[in-house]
């Protein structure tokens, strides 16, 4: 039963692509419950929810900015108020924007941090208020290698990250007495429409920069999610793991 989400009610942010699309699938999968949150994608949820259900699962979209305390709190309420309760939260929605540190602007860099560092806060603090009473729950934070590493022409974004990390581990210390487990999921590169502005001879440069030799899938973060999120997974918590082919 360690590998069983039966009974459990996920909620997944920025889950109508990519690697939130995944997670919410494969967390449906597994029996969970799954709210998949969206913010301008409808259609991409509406295909999503469909993948869901295909895949033997319950799920409901809501329409959320992460970025706004407000709406966060709102979709975490929605979630409880249809399924009863909160077990797994898991934190994907983010932005990416690339260019040199001295062209982006104030607004740039409240939209990065909004959404990628300020969602974060916004979400695990409006389920911790329904955690906290039930004494469990397991919050899974999407990161990113360059969160650790640091990436050129994508300042903002890797302090955004490099927050996560450290929002991570500071909560899992204050949690870990309630039965609350906190931990992140660092992605190298992915296959994703994130990364779709790099050209056939960029990729292939990264590719050879990966030792595994290749990008990686949205599916295999999402295994270690739902890892995660798992009674098998009860004795991890403040754990930063890297999915990134040895990148890092």
């Amino acid at each position: 039963m360690d590998m069983d989400l039966r009974g459990k009610v996920a909620v997944v942010t920025g889950a109508s692509k990519g690697i939130g699309a995944s997670i919410a699938i494969e967390l449906a999968r597994l029996g969970a419950n799954v709210v998949i949150n969206y913010n301008s994608d409808k259609e991409g949820a509406a295909d999503v929810l469909s993948a869901v259900r295909d895949a033997g699962g319950i799920g409901s979209v809501a329409c959320a900015d992460v970025s706004k305390y407000g709406d966060a709190a709102g979709l975490i309420a929605s979630a409880v108020e249809t399924y009863g309760r909160i077990d797994i939260l898991v934190n994907n929605a983010g932005v990416s924007k690339t260019g040199l540190f001295i062209d982006m602007t104030e607004e740039d860099f409240d939209d990065l941090m909004g959404v990628n560092l300020k969602g974060v806060y916004n979400c695990s603090h409006s389920a911790l208020k329904y955690m906290l009473p039930q004494k469990s729950g397991s919050i899974v934070n999407i990161s990113s290698i360059w969160g650790e590493a640091g990436a050129s022409c994508e300042v903002i974004y890797s302090a955004a990250k490099g927050g996560v990390n450290s929002f991570t581990k500071a909560l899992s210390k204050e949690l870990a007495p309630n039965g609350i487990r906190v931990n992140a999921v660092s992605p190298g590169v992915i296959d994703t429409r994130m990364n779709s502005f790099l050209s056939e001879d960029e990729r292939e440069v990264l590719e050879c920069e990966i030792p595994m030799g290749y990008f990686g899938k949205c599916i295999q973060v999402a295994k270690v999610v739902a890892f995660l999120c798992l009674d098998a997974s009860s004795y991890v918590t403040g754990q930063v793991i890297k999915v990134d082919g040895g990148f890092v």
